[in-house]
């Protein structure tokens, strides 16, 4: 193959990266239940894509490509060490994943369903709520922990301290990754708009790069899409 193609390939791969990777990572981390896990998959699952793509072309779907793989790699690799950690025996007995997902796995909406999940965990109130818009900008939103410690004026460092025990504590505490039910949205709510207005001034006025505008962020400042409509319509 030559070099041109190999370009081509990797700028299509990093394109999907940044377009799909936070809807990637929300669906992984439904199928398989942990964050470090979901996430060591992403990262798995786009490294395979680099190599398979070049030599087999991208894939019409993509985005379930990614999940098909990644949860593949992570089933494969809790199989690999369920002998030195019972814990995870269960989840190895899951059977073997398909190169495809289900249909409702391919769905926009299902996939939105599952973002919307993943920030209500975030905003969980059992978290500190700094740790809850923190770890929401980071996971759902794709924010950088550099642009994050710039809208809470704060350091990096504290902000990946606060984002890795945020998710010690959802492992711990066993929070669910679910939309909570009505009477509990409340509690919620304020947390996940206050993600909606961080990352509308981070897409309005640029911490980083050679553009004052990110159209990405603009669009995602309604992270909650349609599906919060449905969930709290009105609100």
């Amino acid at each position: 193959m030559s070099e041109d193609m190999v370009k081509d390939v990797h700028e299509v791969v990093e394109a999907i990266y940044r377009s799909e990777s936070r809807q990637v990572l929300a669906t992984l981390i439904r199928l398989l239940g942990d964050f470090e896990t979901a996430e060591e998959a992403l990262h798995d699952a786009f490294a395979v894509a680099v190599e398979q793509w070049a030599r087999d072309g991208v894939p019409a779907n993509p985005r379930a490509w990614l999940v098909s793989t990644g949860r593949f790699k992570a089933i494969d690799g809790i199989r690999r060490r369920t002998r030195h950690d019972v814990s995870l025996a269960e989840m190895a007995k899951q059977p073997e994943p398909t190169t495809t997902l289900d249909a409702d796995d391919q769905n926009d909406e299902s996939v939105e369903d599952d973002r919307l999940r993943l920030i209500f965990t975030c905003c969980h109130p059992a978290l500190a709520p700094e740790a809850q818009v923190a770890m929401t900008l980071r996971e759902v939103c794709g924010l950088t922990t550099e642009e994050i410690a710039r809208a809470f004026l704060t350091k990096p460092s504290t902000i990946a301290q606060r984002i890795v025990r945020a998710k010690a504590k959802i492992r711990e505490a066993r929070i669910p990754y679910e939309v909570p039910p009505e009477r509990e949205l409340p509690d919620r709510l304020d947390a996940v708009l206050r993600v909606v207005y961080l990352v509308f001034n981070e897409g309005y006025s640029a911490s980083f790069g050679d553009t004052v505008t990110r159209h990405h962020l603009l669009w995602r400042s309604n992270p909650l899409g349609t599906s919060a409509d449905r969930v709290a319509p009105g609100a």
